[in-house]
């Protein structure tokens, strides 16, 4: 029965961080599609000077977005393991192992992922000032490059994918553990019966 309750909140987790994950992606590719762009304009009454006008800053918003929901499914998901550190022991083996590894895995995509949406949301929302003409040829508008949220987006797909296997082997091992401390529980009545008897 433990075991059954156990797959069915497996598989509500995964439908969770897979869902976040994917809303996180959405919003890094709009942040990309939107990204503001700036021209320059001469400061009226002022033929010395010029200033930058930029298009919509909606990508900051949506670039904040994905970081707080891909924050959001690696929440839920140390939640629920407890970090793998804070929880049920692990039983040895190879589950063991790849639940590791893919810990460590998905926790250094997360970290790509959430500093390339906080740098491209940061730069985007950044306006260049007013300027001065005397080496007009030389400035230009202050943006973001192409690729910064698009790169995030990818570490975002990688992220999930990562977690989705370190839950799995998370879940395999937590449950190999709990079945060995149930085969020895039973032994151990076995061989008292046995003394008893």
């Amino acid at each position: 029965m433990g075991v059954l309750g156990e797959g069915k909140g497996s598989t509500l987790v995964h439908i969770l961080v897979v869902i976040l994950s994917l809303v996180a992606f959405g919003f890094s590719i709009a942040a990309e599609r939107r990204r503001s762009t700036g021209h320059m304009m001469p400061v009226p009454d002022q033929s010395n000077a010029t200033y930058c006008v930029y298009s919509s800053d909606v990508a900051t918003g949506y670039g904040v977005g994905a970081f707080l929901f891909l924050l959001s499914s690696e929440s839920l998901l140390m939640g629920v393991t407890k970090c793998m550190c804070f929880g049920r022991p692990l039983a040895p083996g190879g589950n063991r192992a790849w639940t590791i590894i893919y810990f460590m895995s998905s926790w250094a995509a997360f970290l790509v992922a959430e500093a390339c949406l906080i740098a491209g949301a940061t730069k985007n929302a950044y306006h260049t000032k007013y300027r001065s003409m005397i080496y007009a040829q030389n400035f230009t508008c202050e943006t973001l490059r192409k690729g910064v949220f698009i790169a995030a987006a990818v570490f975002v797909v990688a992220t999930m994918i990562l977690n989705v296997y370190y839950y799995m082997y998370f879940t395999k091992a937590t449950a190999a553990q709990g079945a060995r401390k149930a085969n020895r529980a039973s032994s151990t009545v076995s061989m008292t019966g046995v003394g008893y008897a």
